[in-house]
C-alpha cells in the first residue's frame, strides 16, 4: 500500500478534524439554544421527511448512523418529551414505528432555522471561495462508497 502524498494528508487530517468539530459544534448550537441535541434533531427531521412522519426503528437508525439500541435510547428521551412516539407497525405486528407528534414537528419547526443559522455560520461562510458542487460530489462518493446510495430528502412541512 502507497504512503498518502503530502497533499493526501493534509486534505485527509483537514477532513478528519472537520468530521470531529464539525458536528461539535452544531450540537452545542442547539443544545444552548433549544435544548436538543444533534441526533436528536436528526431523528426529529428523518422522521419530518418521512411519509405519514413515521419509519421502522431500524430504518431511522440507518438514516441517522446509529446502532438500533443507540437510537432507541433516543427515541426514548424524546418520548419522554412528547416529541416521538412509538407504536407497532401495522404491516407485520413485529417491528416498531418512530412515529413524529405534532408536538416534535412544532419542535423541529423552531429548531430548524437555529439549525440553518448553525451550518451557515460553522460551514458555509468557510467555504466561500469553494466549488460547493464539486465539494458535494467529492463528499457523497465517499459517503456512497461506504454506506451505499444516498436518501431522497426534502424540507420539513
Amino acid at each position: 500500500m502507497a504512503p498518502l502524498s503530502p497533499e493526501e494528508e493534509t486534505a485527509w487530517r483537514a477532513l478528519g478534524r472537520a468530521v470531529v468539530v464539525i458536528p461539535r459544534v452544531l450540537d452545542a448550537d442547539l443544545m444552548q439554544s433549544e435544548g436538543l441535541n444533534l441526533t436528536e434533531y436528526t431523528v426529529l427531521m428523518n422522521l419530518s421527511e418521512a411519509p405519514e412522519h413515521s419509519l421502522r426503528m431500524s430504518e431511522l437508525a440507518n438514516y441517522v448512523s446509529i446502532s438500533v439500541s443507540g437510537l432507541t435510547r433516543v427515541v426514548e428521551r424524546l418520548e419522554r418529551s412528547g416529541l416521538v412516539e412509538r407504536v407497532r407497525s401495522t404491516a407485520d405486528g413485529r417491528g416498531q414505528l418512530a412515529c413524529l407528534t405534532p408536538a416534535g414537528l412544532t419542535c423541529l419547526e423552531k429548531a430548524w432555522p437555529v439549525h440553518l443559522e448553525s451550518v451557515r455560520r460553522h460551514v458555509m461562510d468557510h467555504l466561500q471561495d469553494v466549488d460547493l458542487a464539486a465539494f458535494a460530489d467529492a463528499l457523497a462518493r465517499i459517503a456512497q462508497a461506504e454506506a451505499g446510495p444516498p436518501v431522497r430528502r426534502r424540507s420539513p412541512r
